[in-house]
């Protein structure tokens, strides 16, 4: 049975990133396999750690490339059409809640971020905030409470 293919939305930004970083893990591949065939020759592989060390960052490497090749696969590329109007996917959006203004950046879910301040369009206060125009407020179920949000701007 074939696993459905889900629509991934990311940034210009986060597309860019993903191609780097796949591009940067295939070009370890090969010292990857040179270790792993070096490890190999040192003997009994039921006791040889090296083999063992290598063998697993090589399963890692490879399921970490067949990853970012099925986001990349499935991904839309989504451009804020609004300009500065309305909150989507790429705005970078200023809130003021009773501790001051916090800026964020929606973006899709795989480059979410919350020390970057990168927060999903899919998270709660990504969900709140998306079509939403400068000057409205918002106001988000957290497990501490509800938090309310005024707009004050939208790049």
């Amino acid at each position: 049975m074939k696993k459905k293919q889900t629509i991934k939305l990311l940034t210009e930004k986060g597309f860019e990133k993903l191609k780097k970083e796949l591009l940067t893990l295939q070009q370890k591949r090969p010292a990857m396999v040179i270790r792993m065939e070096t490890a190999r020759q040192m003997g009994d592989l039921r006791e040889n750690s090296e083999y063992h060390s290598a063998r697993e960052e090589m399963v890692f490497l490879e399921n970490r490339m067949d990853k970012i090749k099925d986001v990349l696969k499935n991904a839309k590329i989504v451009k804020n059409k609004n300009g500065k109007r309305t909150i989507n996917l790429g705005s970078r959006v200023t809130v003021k809640n009773g501790g001051g203004n916090i800026v964020y950046e929606i973006v899709g879910e795989r480059e979410a971020n919350p020390m970057e301040k990168k927060i999903s369009y899919s998270s709660p206060l990504g969900q709140a905030l998306m079509g939403k125009k400068k000057g409205e407020r918002v106001t988000v179920k957290t497990p501490r409470g509800k938090v309310d949000y005024e707009i004050i701007s939208i790049k």
